[in-house]
């Protein structure tokens, strides 16, 4: 059982070495499969245990490994039809072939990988070491100096014994100096038994071991070695001390079964570790499922306002249409009034110029009366005119107003594409982020599809981040747009206003509001906050001047828009 224990931990040491290094080609996949095809069958790997279940023994770092015959079957064709790498399809069309072929129907579970390995001796089963493992070393030549005796120091004998790989020697000394032996350390490990041993067998080649040290009568000056056992540890003397004091006895199958208890501990930490993480994963899905629906809910109760919305402006819309069709109307209706009018008078004149001719004081009076109805005409015309002009201003307002209308529905339109493509975009960033962290929990060492998976959603997330921060310089660039063109629709109106403004005299002031003065009442109660009584009305009148004068200026606009960081902002002008 020590020496299965021992070969294991050689073969797993192998395993990792070969799996550093490169993969194997196509062309080298049935040679390879041919021969773990031929290890199956000679029993170095196991997949059947004592109690009928068995496991995949190539990959026992999966946490599912509870299968039956027919799923391990499946399992292994899966995978050797699969596009993974060289090794892997070759083990386990291997696997498929021998189950094929040599098993018979059975259930299986999870089990490590076993490896078969020599039976070991049972002198080196029993044999009790001193562990961590010792050497021991004898008959180191001294020779006595000024009252002692001094022999060569640990580091010297440490390079004379360095191809054992040694830890540390340890001269033994007493009150009479060097006693002539030592004791060399070597690693905890099985590395460190490995080096021991070969120490002891490099004495014994050579005839310099512990039975012919106690053999010997005439031991020369040649140094003996050999492992520390437990007639060492119980001798007396300098050895036997320095043994007892530093070390304890086992046997090489008491510290195998103290690594097995150790690494069975350890897999059960291991697998307690992987049901936290699956519990976590399986969190976090539930949580990713319920942001999604109350996502999915906001955006059709986002649908429904802006469906009402839309609804309420067409509805706008139409009585904004209906009130300049019914103003139209009554402007057609004053103009036709205007022209009987004037047809009237007309006849009237005639009338009158028919009875100049009967009398010459119905001439004056006809005169006088026709001048009088000359003076009325001229009256009227020009009330006409004014009416004209003022029905072509009225127009013209209408046109204006209509195009404001149409401009700003059409930008508000366009504002709510891009709101609700920005909304879209940062609803998949949101779930793609949320899938990605998923995949990330999901991530294994040996499954390169969840990896080339995870790659492919963080390219496509930097691609909806690159596309939403396009959306926002597109949204700066027509607010800066919109804002020029308000600024030119300024300009145009208050130069209609200043063209009215020449034509407001007499009888067309009726009906004609001026818009645009300040009201100077909010500036007097926060000038009182500032300053004193008398002083406030001072300011308030200086403040509602200034601000009075700015707003005459057709280039002046109290907020500009300036380009900060590259980004367009609006500041107090």
């Amino acid at each position: 059982m020590v020496i299965q224990q021992l070969g294991l931990v050689v073969f797993l040491q192998q395993m990792d070495q070969s799996s550093e290094e490169s993969d194997i080609s196509d062309s080298e996949v049935p040679e390879y499969e041919e021969k773990i095809y031929l290890r199956l069958k000679a029993g170095q790997f196991i997949v059947r245990n004592t109690d009928k279940t068995c496991r995949c023994p190539f990959c026992a770092g999966k946490k599912k490994q509870d299968y039956n015959y027919k799923d391990l079957l499946q399992h292994a064709t899966g995978i050797g039809a699969s596009n993974r790498k060289g090794k892997v399809k070759a083990t386990h069309r291997a696997l498929a072939k021998y189950l094929n072929n040599d098993i018979t129907d059975t259930t299986c579970s999870s089990e490590q990988l076993v490896v078969f390995q020599p039976k070991p001796s049972k002198s080196t089963s029993e044999d009790q070491f001193v562990w961590p493992w010792m050497g021991v070393v004898v008959n180191v030549p001294t020779e006595f100096r000024n009252g002692q005796y001094v022999g060569e120091s640990g580091n010297r004998l440490k390079e004379q014994l360095s191809r054992f790989h040694p830890l540390k020697v340890h001269p033994l000394w007493n009150h009479r100096g060097h006693t002539g032996n030592a004791i060399v350390d070597f690693t905890k490990d099985w590395t460190g038994f490995k080096d021991a041993m070969a120490f002891e067998n490099n004495f014994e080649a050579e005839h310099y071991g512990k039975r012919n040290w106690l053999e010997k009568k005439h031991r020369g000056s040649d140094i003996y070695g050999w492992v520390a056992r437990a007639d060492d540890y119980n001798s007396a003397g300098p050895v036997g001390d320095y043994l007892r004091k530093n070390g304890d006895l086992k046997t090489v199958a008491d510290l195998a079964t103290e690594e097995s208890r150790k690494t069975d501990r350890l897999v059960a930490n291991l697998a307690s570790q992987i049901e936290v993480k699956n519990k976590h994963l399986q969190e976090l899905e539930c949580k990713y499922n319920e942001t999604t629906i109350s996502l999915d809910k906001m955006m059709e109760e986002r649908d429904s306002l802006l469906q009402a919305y839309n609804e309420e402006i067409r509805k706008m819309q139409h009585l904004a249409r209906d009130h300049s069709r019914k103003i139209l109307t009554e402007n057609e209706k004053l103009r036709s009034e205007l022209d009987s009018k004037r047809q009237e008078l007309e006849m009237r004149r005639n009338q009158l110029d028919k009875l100049v001719a009967q009398n010459d004081v119905d001439k004056r009076k006809l005169d006088d009366e026709r001048q009088k109805n000359a003076m009325k005409n001229n009256s009227l015309q020009l009330a006409t005119m004014e009416q004209k002009k003022a029905d072509e201003n009225v127009l013209r307002l209408l046109e204006d107003h209509k195009r404001e209308k149409e401009a700003a529905l059409k930008k508000i339109l366009q504002l709510e594409k891009q709101l609700d493509q920005k909304q879209k975009l940062e609803l998949e960033i949101q779930q793609l982020k949320g899938q990605l962290q998923i995949m990330k929990h999901m991530e294994g060492d040996e499954d390169a599809t969840v990896k080339k998976k995870i790659d492919e959603m963080s390219e496509q997330l930097k691609e909806k981040i690159e596309e939403m921060d396009d959306l926002e310089a597109l949204n700066q660039t027509l607010v800066v747009k919109e804002r020029m063109s308000n600024d030119e629709l300024q300009e145009a109106r208050k130069a209609l206003i200043h063209g009215l403004g020449d034509l407001l005299s007499g009888r067309s002031l009726i009906g004609i509001k001026r818009m645009g003065e300040l009201d100077d009442g909010p500036f007097l109660p926060a000038c009182k906050q500032k300053f004193s009584k008398d002083e406030a009305e001072i300011k308030a009148a200086e403040y509602c001047s200034h601000w009075q004068h700015e707003l005459k200026k057709p280039e002046w606009h109290p907020f500009k828009i300036v380009l900060t960081d590259g980004k367009h902002q609006l500041v107090r002008n």
